[in-house]
């Protein structure tokens, strides 16, 4: 073919493709000019990168260039890329540098050009990504099962410790790591935990290896104690949904509160309980006034039982009188104590107190001011950093305010965000610095304690409130200390510096070879706010497949299903958005079973259609035939 003809057939597929030699040659200047920018971009490399564990030399090479890809839009060039049917490299994170080398081999293609130019050698190949990631994945986790590619971590509950019926059904469902939330239990228990999940193994005779996480605890940043008051039990039957009492409430009567109770149990005089027997009528005014009474039912061994088909708050020294005989006791002891709380409302000031102080509602002083309501905090540093107009979070994000004035001892914090008619605040429930920087270390004396057993028994390590590499550093020299074993490390990005930090963090988590990220969407969501969370998810999982590490998709996952055993709509959805991380975190709860045998359901329906973010187009049987 001649040379004029040749070159009319490429004019011709230009003018078919809707564009021109020209703008092919614009397009070919831009990307030449962003191949050299991520060449020249690992000429002068941060000092971490030359202590990176090899196996992941190429991939951290591969991170620093997606940082400087990042640094511009490139959404105009995306689209013009998509116009020509060729890649717009939006899902190229993995090998990016590769990426744009092959679209430039394509552009030069359209238009019958040779790329004279001598093209830096890429760190990671276009077929080298995945498979990185797969690597790495393995090296943390272990193995995936043959019918999906994400793992299902399961956290631990405390029965876990001598039910080895239920880790065995956990594990026939699916589950493929264990956590241990080192903030409860302790060593024993925590040993009984991974005894029981290898004897449940070893009597399966799978051979596949269930992996051990265990969570650092970390600090503890929560409410403190609130002030118990009189303290105070509710008696409530079972109603339907129309409000009737369907089973009446059964009340134990004893001479002394058992320790532990879950029926409602009042303490009287035995010699005043000897005197009853079955159909006595007790009546009594509760804490409300309301007219009550409770009805003999049976007598024996196992205590005395009282029936009401009425709801009755009851407090110590409410009077209970035999209708049979007019006598009349008080109540000595009641339990389970109702836990207290104080209630904040929209506009009004909290005052957060260094002092763990039991907390109280607000209040009006002898001399007719008001007082606001106080309550404490868990961590005495936080008011050596915290300064006004930063704001305040409580609760995973349901109680909101804004720091007013700021002491070396207390916090008053005017509440922008709250429940109509007003929010109940409880004891330890957790707290949010969104803005603060906290200069606190993740490691806690506790931690520092626990650190000899988690390195000895656990496969990968949580790390919990860490926020830059300093911290990364501190927690590699502590584990180095301890002697030669290096677990698995999982950076639980929780906090916004968390997410800020998180590039310099991979840096130096990559000087040991198996790393992994935890995206903890609860507090992350309280951190970045709710409605950027979508946001934030979605670059942790750019970043990390840039850097080819593997992610932890956590936080509510089947939550509804695990406590109720029927899973709302949504959560379904969320679930299937898991197969685009290396591993799916479920929470404990008494449907546990059924929880993990649904992610496994969901995520093994997904890996036929989605493989990180790219879509894979099976064949679709959904419509090959008309439904009657």
């Amino acid at each position: 073919m001649t040379t004029s003809a040749a070159g009319a057939n490429v004019s011709t597929d230009l003018e078919r493709l809707g564009t021109t030699e020209h703008e092919i040659a614009q397009l070919i200047s831009e990307l030449s000019d962003i191949d050299l920018a991520l060449t020249e971009a690992l000429s002068n490399l941060p000092p971490p990168v030359g202590q990176v564990d090899p196996s992941f030399q190429s991939s951290v090479c591969n991170l620093i260039q997606y940082l400087e890809l990042r640094r511009s839009d490139l959404r105009p060039l995306q689209m013009e890329l998509s116009e020509l049917g060729l890649s717009s490299l939006g899902r190229s994170e993995g090998s990016i540098q590769a990426s744009i080398q092959n679209v430039l081999a394509m552009l030069h293609a359209l238009i019958d050009r040779p790329d004279l130019v001598q093209r830096a050698t890429p760190p990671v190949h276009i077929l080298q990504g995945d498979a990185l990631l797969a690597k790495h994945a393995t090296q943390l986790f272990g193995e995936p099962p043959a019918r999906r590619a994400a793992r299902i971590m399961v956290t631990a509950a405390t029965e876990l410790a001598t039910d080895r019926a239920l880790m065995t059904g956990m594990l026939e469902a699916g589950m493929d790591v264990l956590r241990i939330n080192c903030a409860h239990d302790d060593a024993s228990v925590w040993a009984q935990m991974i005894a029981t999940l290898r004897s449940a193994e070893a009597e399966r005779e799978s051979p596949r290896r269930c992996a051990v996480l265990m969570d650092l605890a970390g600090p503890k940043l929560r409410t403190g104690p609130i002030d118990p008051g009189l303290p105070v039990t509710r008696i409530r039957p079972r109603r339907n949904r129309y409000g009737v009492a369907i089973e009446p409430a059964r009340v134990l009567l004893a001479g002394e509160l058992p320790d532990t109770t879950t029926a409602p149990c009042l303490a009287l005089p035995a010699d005043w309980l000897e005197r009853l027997r079955p159909g006595d009528a007790l009546t009594f005014r509760d804490a409300r006034h309301r007219k009550r009474t409770l009805t003999v039912a049976t007598t024996g061994e196992d205590g005395i039982w009282a029936e009401t088909d009425r709801t009755a708050y009851v407090v110590p020294g409410i009077r209970l009188r035999l209708r049979r005989t007019d006598e009349a006791v008080e109540i000595r002891g009641v339990a389970p104590v109702r836990q207290h709380a104080i209630t904040v409302h929209r506009g009004e000031q909290l005052v957060l107190t260094r002092l763990l102080e039991p907390g109280r509602n607000a209040a009006q002083s002898d001399t007719g001011e008001q007082q606001p309501a106080r309550i404490g905090c868990t961590l005495p540093e936080v008011f050596d950093c915290a300064r006004a107009g930063e704001p305040v979070w409580f609760d995973d994000g349901t109680i909101g305010g804004v720091i007013e004035h700021a002491t070396s001892d207390e916090l008053l914090i005017r509440i922008t965000q709250a429940a109509t008619g007003g929010s109940t605040l409880r004891p330890e429930k957790g707290i949010n610095f969104p803005e603060t920087r906290l200069e606190i270390s993740p490691l806690t004396a506790k931690d520092l304690a626990d650190l000899a057993f988690v390195v000895e028994h656990a496969d990968m390590i949580g790390y919990s409130f860490v926020s830059n590499a300093a911290d990364v550093t501190q927690l590699h020299r502590e584990i180095a200390a301890l002697g030669p074993k290096r677990p698995g490390l999982v950076l639980k990005i929780e906090t916004r510096r968390a997410f800020a930090e998180l590039p310099y963090m991979l840096l130096e988590a990559m000087q040991w070879p198996r790393v992994g990220i935890m995206v903890a969407r609860g507090d992350l969501a309280v951190e970045v706010g709710f409605e950027r969370l979508a946001e934030v998810q979605e670059e942790i999982l750019w970043l990390a497949g840039a850097g080819h590490v593997p992610v932890v998709w956590a936080t509510q996952v089947l939550e509804t299903l695990a406590k109720t055993g029927v899973p709302s709509r949504s959560e379904i959805t969320d679930a299937a958005m898991g197969e685009r991380a290396e591993c799916v975190m479920l929470n404990k709860g008494p449907y546990i079973v059924a929880a993990i045998d649904a992610l496994d359901d969901i995520l093994t329906r997904m890996s036929d259609h989605q493989r990180k973010n790219r879509s894979l187009l099976r064949q679709l049987k959904a419509w090959e035939t008309r439904a009657d």
